[in-house]
């Protein structure tokens, strides 16, 4: 292993600019502590807000990357051999400690997620952190394979959105996804969307409605805190709403409960940092083979170098991708 490395060192809170590509040294293993050399990582809007500065308690200069995959180069768990091949999602990652914008990172064992594949690396960095948000979405909703259920997807086209309706696709579901780009629109139709709108950015009830009459029984929110409210005023009476997403920003301002939640629908949550580790192992894996098998299509939109990582977060800023943006150094 090299004594040093280069990583994209997110100096201070500001444009894509604060992301500077250094020179620095490998990061050494220690007791309960892996290095994993980084094959690729999945950019995602967490990161771009915490670039900005809005992610609380983030001390810089910081390694960003809440997600990446690779092979162990330095093991002190006994159960994942150097060379293994791991995916690492959440837990800290790119906040608490370095994350996967490097070559090199220095992961905390029970992050690390052993996984058996022969799938490019830039289409497996594509995988974890969006896959398990899916996934683990449509199973706080109640979407089961060989339901006959009605799933609208708000933010169809990022990447968790085009994730969610891969597999709810293959689930036989019904689905409908908004999108703010009539340039999209083919994409999500093949992404296996019956029913694509374009959201102007207000109440998309009229579209819905002309639909389903009597709304969805599941809204896949990945807008977030702007559209969590409309959610649920679309949602069919005693379905359900799970805000998965943060692409309008984090709270919801002025929200009152009982105003804004009509009695019997519910308003639940998924945060893929319940299934990091040996929580999400297997689903990794399941995933990983489905793609493998050709159930599903990974939506790689766009595959940076790690010296292009300010043009990635400008990319992404500037809501240009389809799919996942992945990084490979």
């Amino acid at each position: 292993m090299r004594a040093t490395m280069r990583a994209a060192v997110c100096v201070r809170p500001g444009d894509p600019e604060v992301l500077e590509v250094r020179e620095v040294p490998v990061p050494a293993a220690r007791p309960g502590w892996s290095v994993v050399q980084v094959k690729g990582t999945g950019l995602n809007r967490a990161e771009l807000r915490t670039r900005q500065g809005h992610s609380p308690g983030v001390a810089f200069p910081r390694v960003l990357g809440i997600e990446c995959v690779g092979v162990v180069a330095a093991s002190t768990d006994p159960g994942l051999p150097e060379g293994t091949t791991v995916a690492a999602v959440m837990g800290g990652m790119g906040r608490q400690f370095d994350g996967g914008y490097a070559e090199y990172a220095l992961l905390p064992n029970p992050l690390l997620m052993p996984i058996t594949t022969a799938l490019p690396w830039d289409v497996l960095a594509a995988l974890p952190e969006t896959y398990l948000t899916a996934q683990g979405s449509l199973d706080a909703l109640g979407v089961v394979a060989g339901g006959r259920g009605r799933l609208l997807i708000r933010g169809g086209t990022s990447s968790v959105g085009m994730a969610a309706a891969s597999i709810a696709a293959g689930h036989g579901v019904d689905i409908a996804a908004t999108t703010r780009r009539r340039d999209k629109v083919g994409a999500l139709t093949a992404a296996g969307v019956h029913h694509v709108l374009v959201d102007d950015g207000g109440s998309a009830a009229a579209d819905v409605r002309a639909v389903w009459p009597e709304g969805p029984d599941h809204v896949l929110d990945l807008v977030g805190a702007a559209t969590a409210v409309d959610s649920l005023r679309l949602v069919r009476r005693g379905g359900t709403v799970c805000v998965a997403g943060s692409l309008s920003g984090w709270l919801i301002p002025d929200f009152e409960p009982i105003a804004a939640i009509p009695s019997g629908t519910r308003l639940t949550s998924f945060h893929s940092d319940d299934l990091k580790g040996s929580a999400g192992t297997a689903t990794v894996q399941r995933i990983v083979d489905e793609v493998e098998a050709g159930v599903h299509r990974p939506h790689v939109d766009r595959v940076f170098g790690l010296d292009d990582i300010a043009a990635a977060h400008r990319y992404m800023e500037a809501d240009k991708a389809v799919g996942k943006v992945v990084v490979v150094p």
